[in-house]
């Protein structure tokens, strides 16, 4: 969940009302909120860069407040205070208003078919006679940063870029074009720079190092030019210092550059529909129209509303309440859905504005009624469905296992499901291509890799990382593996498995030897060929010449046992001989 920081005197200004601590946090529980912390920037320092740093920083009190990862427009003091205010039925909620330009022509942002090679999409809109205070541009500029970070998926999906539209002027060209042939001054920077350049610039940066890889790899860059050539912006990347957007500012650009369309048009609505509110006609935006290179011409931001009818039965029901239509309504109203009774009451019409781009299906309207009516006010009641629950037979006798496991004097150990590719093949004596492993597309360490395919390298690495403890050490697992499969949908299945080690001055194969009968004596299994299990001499570079047996039941081989190979304890850092026994359990299912 998205955690916002807000001023508290400036929430509760906007608000109308003060709250203390305890009663703001009840009034968030209220609202589907949660109050994560009271604190001030000066708090935030000292805790994170000691007292030192935290000298001269502000006492000001902040409000963190975690934010559902859907609901946008709860991002910024703005879209929080006005979203409360409705909540308590203090204000109506405003009606966004698209408007043409009063003078003159739309602002035009034209698209040229290289783009398609990098971010194919944009959209634009602009702010009209804004008023910005201090306040209000630090909103502006953290509300851009938290959309980043959340539906534009770090800058991957969109990047949203915001200029000063006096220092500019239409139509605007959003081209691509080759690296070095973009040359422009970056916000905050005092000279030109080209793209390269910037690129090896920003790449100690600690904020802009994170978007380079979106473009740095791609044979054209995305760059967008006002009618004189003025560089507005090199998205994903950075802005032109040119069009900055100051505190003077009184008309804003906005463009939204992406790689999917539906994201940037929410990203767009979100902006314009929170900080409308500071233009001289409160809640008014201006139109901006976008041509494709096929000519196509859009019109943004598109502000949609749109209606969906729900029955008041419906949604008791899925609540578990008994309210009249006009009850239900009102309930909805409160969370920004205005709703009107239709006919004789059995229906209710919902309308759902530009800021609510989480509502997609009915259950999601069905769930802010609950919240609305609180679920605490919800009353328990006994589910009319009667069901029986069972455990899955492959847990439950997992479970029963690792019971008499213990009781034999073996230790249980959980390790990783995903390890180094030497886990399972070098260190075991075997190839990597053998293995059958799936392997991870991107890892992030040397450690994870692969999903791991046996579990014995998980315990022999808790063996090494316990060596001080007393001998002997007896440990098992019961867990599942994962192998290429291409017979399933996904290429790979899941398979559990039983892997126990004995690690001691002598190898302990004769204890092995009997946890295995003792397993077996618990499946029902006796010793035999036709119905029974059984083992056999068996060669596996795991496991010491000699020393390997392959273990069959059911008519099936399930896995082996025997003493590991020199070269297998001593590439786990290990001193001591030691047997394994790793069987697959879902046999005898």
């Amino acid at each position: 969940m998205p955690t916002v920081s807000v001023k508290r005197d400036l929430l509760f200004r906007a608000l109308g009302q003060t709250y203390t601590d305890e009663e703001f946090d009840e009034l968030c529980f209220e609202f589907g909120l949660e109050l994560d912390e009271v604190t001030s920037e000066k708090d935030i320092i000292s805790r994170e860069q000691g007292d030192g740093k935290a000298e001269g920083a502000s006492d000001v009190i902040l409000y963190k407040i975690d934010v559902p990862a859907n609901r946008y427009d709860l991002l910024c003091l703005e879209g929080l205070a006005r979203g409360l205010q409705v909540f308590k039925d203090r204000i109506e909620a405003p009606r966004y208003t698209r408007v043409g330009p009063l003078n003159g022509d739309m602002q035009k942002l034209i698209i040229t078919k290289e783009t398609a090679q990098v971010r194919p999409h944009a959209v634009a809109a602009v702010l009209r006679n804004i008023k910005f205070t201090k306040d209000r541009y630090d909103s502006f500029i953290e509300l851009q940063e938290k959309l980043h970070q959340n539906i534009c998926r770090k800058r991957a999906l969109v990047a949203i870029g915001t200029h000063d539209l006096d220092t500019v002027s239409g139509p605007f060209i959003y081209t691509a074009k080759q690296p070095s042939e973009i040359k422009f001054r970056p916000l905050n920077q005092s000279k030109e720079y080209t793209a390269p350049e910037l690129m090896d610039l920003y790449r100690t940066d600690s904020h802009l190092r994170h978007y380079l890889h979106i473009i740095e790899d791609k044979p054209v860059y995305p760059v967008i030019y006002d009618s004189n050539g003025t560089v507005l912006s090199m998205p994903p990347i950075i802005n032109g210092d040119h069009s900055k957007i100051t505190l003077n500012t009184r008309n804003i650009f906005i463009e939204c550059t992406a790689t999917d369309r539906t994201k940037a048009k929410i990203v767009l609505d979100t902006i314009v529909t929170m900080f409308s509110e500071y233009c001289e006609k409160p809640f008014t935006v201006e139109a901006a129209q976008v041509i494709y290179p096929n000519e196509k011409m859009y019109i943004y931001p598109e502000m949609g509303y749109r209606k969906e009818i729900l029955s008041t039965d419906f949604i008791n029901k899925r609540v578990g309440i008994n309210e009249t239509a006009e009850s239900v309504a009102k309930l909805l109203t409160r969370m920004y859905l205005k709703s009107k009774v239709m006919g004789n009451g059995a229906q209710i019409e919902i309308e759902i504005p530009p800021t609510r781009s989480d509502i997609i299906h009915p259950c999601d309207i069905v769930e802010d009624a609950a919240i609305a009516y609180g679920y605490n006010n919800i009353q328990m009641t006994v589910p009319k469905a009667y069901t029986v629950a069972n455990q899955f037979p492959l847990n439950k006798l997992s479970e029963l296992l690792r019971q008499d496991m213990a009781a034999g004097g073996f230790t249980e150990a959980l390790t990783f499901a995903l390890c180094s590719q030497d886990d399972i093949a070098d260190k075991l004596g075997k190839d990597i291509a053998v293995t059958k492993a799936v392997h991870i597309a991107n890892p992030k360490t040397a450690e994870f890799q692969v999903a791991r395919t046996t579990l014995l390298s998980g315990l022999l690495k808790t063996i090494a990382a316990n060596r001080k403890m007393p001998l002997p050490l007896k440990l098992f697992e019961i867990s599942d593996v994962v192998l290429k499969d291409p017979s399933k949908d996904v290429g790979a299945k899941n398979t559990r498995c039983l892997c126990a080690v004995h690690y001691n001055k002598n190898p302990g194969f004769e204890v092995i030897h009997g946890l295995l009968d003792r397993v077996m004596q618990l499946l029902e299994l006796k010793p035999g060929k036709e119905n029974g299990y059984y083992m056999q001499a068996a060669e596996d570079s795991t496991f010491f010449p000699g020393r390997c047996a392959e273990i069959f039941a059911k008519g099936q081989s399930i896995g082996k046992l025997g003493v590991l190979h020199p070269d297998v304890i001593t590439k786990f850092e290990l001193t001591m001989p030691c047997s394994a026994l790793e069987i697959d359990i879902e046999p005898f299912l």
